[in-house]
């Protein structure tokens, strides 16, 4: 195939749409599929991996290989790509263990240089992983959200749609949608209000956002008592998304530390 490089390595069992391109010293694993579009750099690894339309592997990318995990007995899972992904120099992104069976990337994703995507993850759509970060193992990360550069995001957490992360924070708590955080470690600092704007949210669904997280976070109110208030008011889709957050919450919630309270609720006024 004249779009493979004559020095790339590919295994018999991979299949490879004629108009993907795969450049030198690139090294297809076993049971790997590249859709139509895809781009393959020089020295690139892909194993155990599925992946869609228009998806760019920049040289010395390793998809798919095997989890950091010490359980992890060489059982056959695999990694899961949507369509017109950007995966740059040095990235890891680990296929799944017995645990889930895969690790799933959506579609528009950007992943930086030297950032970690470890096994069983679910990342979604149009997410952005700035320069080094690192994902533990069963991390969720919704859509659209950003996470800055050297954040670290410990195993099991979900991290909500529309989220910003700042740079250098670390991350041990679940974090609702549209939610801003930063710090070490990591405590809620208001809304991403940019983002929501971004995204094209009416007015009346950002006040509608901005009142359920006052109501969460600085109205006083125990949070079960707190989700039982919204629950009662009827909310909107985007309400109910940030509602589903709290109850899903495995370890704790991410929520704003005591001294920032105060300047939230200005900020949110």
């Amino acid at each position: 195939m004249s779009n493979i490089h004559q020095t790339a390595v590919v295994d018999p069992s991979a299949k490879i749409d004629p108009s993907a391109k795969v450049g030198p010293y690139a090294v297809i694993g076993p049971d790997v599929v590249i859709g139509p579009e895809c781009s393959v750099g020089a020295h690139a690894v892909v194993e155990y991996a599925t992946l869609g339309r228009g998806n760019k592997l920049h040289p010395g990318c390793f998809v798919g290989t095997a989890p950091q995990d010490l359980k992890y007995a060489g059982e056959r899972t695999k990694l899961v790509m949507g369509d017109h992904n950007t995966v740059r120099e040095c990235v890891t992104l680990n296929r799944g263990t017995v645990a889930h069976g895969e690790t799933r990337i959506g579609s528009n994703c950007l992943f930086m240089a030297y950032s970690h995507v470890a096994h069983d993850c679910v990342i979604g759509n149009g997410v952005i992983l700035v320069n080094c970060v690192a994902l533990a193992g069963h991390v969720t990360v919704g859509d659209f959200t950003v996470i800055g550069g050297l954040a670290a995001i410990h195993q099991f957490q979900n991290i909500g749609r529309y989220c910003m992360v700042g740079g250098g924070s670390m991350v041990n708590r679940d974090i609702l949608d549209y939610c801003l955080c930063q710090g070490y470690p990591a405590a809620l600092r208001g809304l991403n209000l940019l983002g929501m704007k971004r995204s094209g949210m009416s007015r009346e669904t950002m006040a509608a956002v901005k009142d359920a997280y006052k109501t969460l976070f600085t109205s006083g109110l125990r949070l079960e008592e707190a989700v039982a208030k919204l629950k009662a008011s009827s909310p909107g889709a985007e309400v109910s998304g940030m509602l589903a957050g709290v109850e899903r919450a495995k370890r704790t919630l991410m929520r704003p530390s005591s001294k920032d309270q105060a300047q939230e609720e200005e900020a949110l006024a």
